[in-house]
């Protein structure tokens, strides 16, 4: 089982990056799908989930409006588009699938700094 992310780096505020997952090894389609975050010093937060179809999608309060979760399961991945991109939202993004197992990928660094 594999989830490799990619797409994080370093961005000015008000910028934007797409982040993305590609997932091995179990049946995508059959996972719902999650990005959590994490920054120095302060808790995992969830920030978007995706139900295995696609059709339900929740945000956290923070990013509502400015993030966008989307997936593919053609191409077994899952997508975070982040717009207007704040200093707070600079963590480690790691993307999650959950049914009854969960696994998880290692991870990308987004930096949010001018």
């Amino acid at each position: 089982v594999q989830l490799v992310e990619s797409g994080g780096g370093l961005v000015q505020p008000g910028g934007s990056l797409k982040l993305s997952c590609v997932a091995s090894g179990f049946t995508f389609r059959s996972f719902h799908m999650n990005w959590y975050r994490q920054a120095p010093g302060k808790e995992r937060e969830l920030v978007a989930h995706i139900s295995s179809s696609g059709v339900i999608r929740n945000y956290a309060d923070s990013v509502k409006g400015r993030f966008t979760i989307s997936r593919d399961n053609a191409k077994n991945t899952v997508y975070l588009q982040m717009n207007s991109l704040r200093p707070e939202d600079s963590a480690v993004y790691r993307c999650n699938a959950a049914l009854n197992y969960n696994y998880w990928g290692q991870g990308t660094q987004v930096t949010v700094s001018s």
